[in-house]
């Protein structure tokens, strides 16, 4: 049982350290979309993203911003793995209430 234990202990350290480091890099990262705007036959791109219950529009240029949809995509792969441990320290969670509602 103590195996388990520490398996579980090592577990829930490991999901925790990946929240925060997860929880670090995703402020950094920008919020929102980059949408597309064709003007009088032109081509802008804006970044859209909501500020409290507004939806605000950034100009970003007239060239494709590469950067900004690859810090977009990087930003929802991590939004992801942060939901997949959060489930995982959830199922730790349930398993240790389990156990400890066992010894009693």
């Amino acid at each position: 049982m103590r195996v388990l234990t520490g398996i579980l202990q090592e577990s829930k350290e490991y999901y925790i350290a990946i929240q925060k480091e997860l929880n670090k890099g995703i402020g950094s990262l920008p919020k929102g979309s980059v949408k597309k705007r064709n003007i009088y036959g032109r081509t802008y791109y804006y970044l859209q993203l909501r500020n409290g219950e507004k939806v605000v529009h950034k100009y970003l240029g007239k060239e494709k911003p590469v950067l900004i949809e690859k810090d977009l995509k990087k930003r929802k792969l991590m939004l992801q793995q942060l939901k997949e441990a959060k489930q995982a320290l959830e199922i730790i969670r349930r398993s240790e209430g389990k156990r400890n509602a066992r010894a009693r």
